[in-house]
Order: structure tokens, then C-alpha cells, then sequence
């Protein structure tokens, strides 16, 4: 019979409160996921009470707070911290984003931060991207030419052709977008998602590349591309201002295009 209860083992349990040092004045609450699945104890919250006036304006410095005076255990991903790398995407007031360029004064009252939603977490704030990072691979993200000799110095592209993937090549892979697709929770073992169909489309249109009929065959499926219902959540979430809603009616109007 099928349940409509999240496993015993999932539920959320309360958590530990670290209290602000004596003295602080502008303190602001951190509610933070934290889940150990060595431990075989339930995911809980952990409140953390930090002083502002002692700490970055970013949600990022915050946590390299908790971790670095607070509580070592707190476990998070992160690099660049300029937005770049995408290392520190999480879900942070109900949005995903990255906690590297989201400001704690842009959040009213208590910050909750989670992991990506509807990913296997590895621990507290990571989750476990390999599946994510296998569909990226399988749309094959080089460059693919036919044509012999290889050139003797670099492929040109008129200004025009090089603007049509400029910004779908601005993509970071953080996988803000396809954690918030309600088509990728619910398949995320056979849709690509908005993230890995955008990286598609970037060489999909790539004046350079000379596989594009391999690619449109490729992701004429009725899971890996016809999955997307066009909710726009990929494109609202992505950190980077991109729109990978508009690249995926792209390749459906290509495909549609070479029928006729």
C-alpha cells in the first residue's frame, strides 16, 4: 500500500540552541539544517544566535562563523565566495540561491538555511550532486566537429553567432535551478532538468559545433527534454539572472522545426 508519510527516520527533530556572547546587541537567528546519516539519528535544526556587529554581511560569512567559533561540525561547501563557482547553492528563506552573494539584511527575522531540496544529502548543507553532474556529462558539454584537418589556430564566430551562447555559457552549475523544478523532483532519474538542458542548448547553438543533429536526437525523449512543463521555476531561482526556461522551448522549437 502506498504511504503518504515521510519515513520515521526523516522527520525533523529539535535541535540545540548555541547562545549570542553576553553583550551582543544586534543578534540574529540562524536556523540551520543539520543531518549526520553516519550517525543514524534524525535530521534536526540547530539555532545559532550570532552577532552581527562581529560578522560579515553575507549569509556565507555567517556560516564560516558558526563553523569557525561556533560549532565545527557544521558542515557546508564552499569556494570563491564571489558567485562564481556555485559551490555554496542551498535553500536559504524558502529560495534557493547562494549563500555567498545573499545578504543576511535582505532577509526579515530568522534566517532558515537547508540543503537543495529533493537531494540525497551527504551531510548538513550538502547534497549529493553525483546523478546531477552524470546527466551533464551525458549531453556531452565540448565542442564536437566533423570536419578534417583540425584547424591550425582557434575557431572564429562572427560577433552575432558568439552572443547567441554567451549567456547560456554563464551557467555555473550550481543546480539552484533544477532543485526547484517540481518536473525534476518527481523524475529526476530520466528528466535532464533546466540546468543540464540549458548547458545542452549552449552547444545546440554553437556555430562551431557540428553535432547538433545528434544532440536534438539525443534529447527528443519524451522524459529527458518533454518532461518540462514550462512552471518558470528554473528561471526565477537562477542566481546567475539566466533563463533556462526559454532555452528549453529553444530546442523544442528546433526539434519541431527539422519535422517539417
Amino acid at each position: 500500500m502506498t504511504q503518504f508519510r515521510l519515513p520515521a527516520n526523516s522527520r525533523i527533530t529539535p535541535g540545540k540552541t548555541f547562545k549570542a556572547p553576553a553583550g551582543a546587541k544586534d543578534i540574529r537567528n540562524f536556523k540551520i539544517y543539520r543531518f549526520d546519516p553516519d550517525s543514524g539519528a534524525n535530521p534536526r535544526v540547530d539555532t545559532y544566535e550570532i552577532d552581527m556587529d562581529a560578522c560579515g554581511p553575507m549569509v556565507l560569512d555567517a556560516l564560516i562563523k558558526i563553523k569557525n567559533e561556533i560549532d565545527s561540525t557544521l558542515t557546508f561547501r564552499r569556494s570563491c565566495r564571489e558567485g562564481i563557482c556555485g559551490s555554496c547553492a542551498m535553500n536559504i528563506d524558502g529560495m534557493n540561491t547562494l549563500a555567498c552573494t545573499k545578504a543576511t539584511e535582505d532577509i526579515k527575522g530568522t534566517v532558515n538555511i537547508y540543503p537543495l531540496p529533493h537531494m540525497p544529502v551527504i551531510k548538513d548543507l550538502v547534497p549529493d550532486l553525483t546523478d546531477f553532474y552524470a546527466q551533464y556529462a551525458a549531453v556531452k558539454p565540448w565542442l564536437q566537429t566533423r570536419s578534417p584537418p583540425p584547424p591550425d589556430r582557434e575557431r572564429l564566430q562572427s560577433k552575432e553567432d558568439q552572443e547567441l551562447i554567451d549567456r547560456p555559457s554563464a551557467c555555473i552549475l550550481c543546480a539552484c535551478c533544477s532543485t526547484a523544478c517540481p518536473s525534476y523532483w518527481w523524475n529526476p532519474d530520466r528528466y535532464l532538468g533546466p540546468a543540464v538542458l540549458l548547458a545542452a542548448y549552449r552547444w545546440i547553438v554553437d556555430s562551431r559545433d557540428e553535432a547538433t543533429g545528434e544532440r536534438l536526437d539525443y534529447l527528443e525523449d519524451p522524459f529527458r527534454l518533454y518532461r518540462c512543463h514550462t512552471i518558470m521555476n528554473c528561471t526565477q531561482y537562477c542566481p546567475k539572472g539566466l533563463n533556462p526556461a526559454k532555452a528549453i522551448a529553444e530546442i523544442k522549437k528546433k526539434i519541431a522545426e527539422r519535422q517539417h
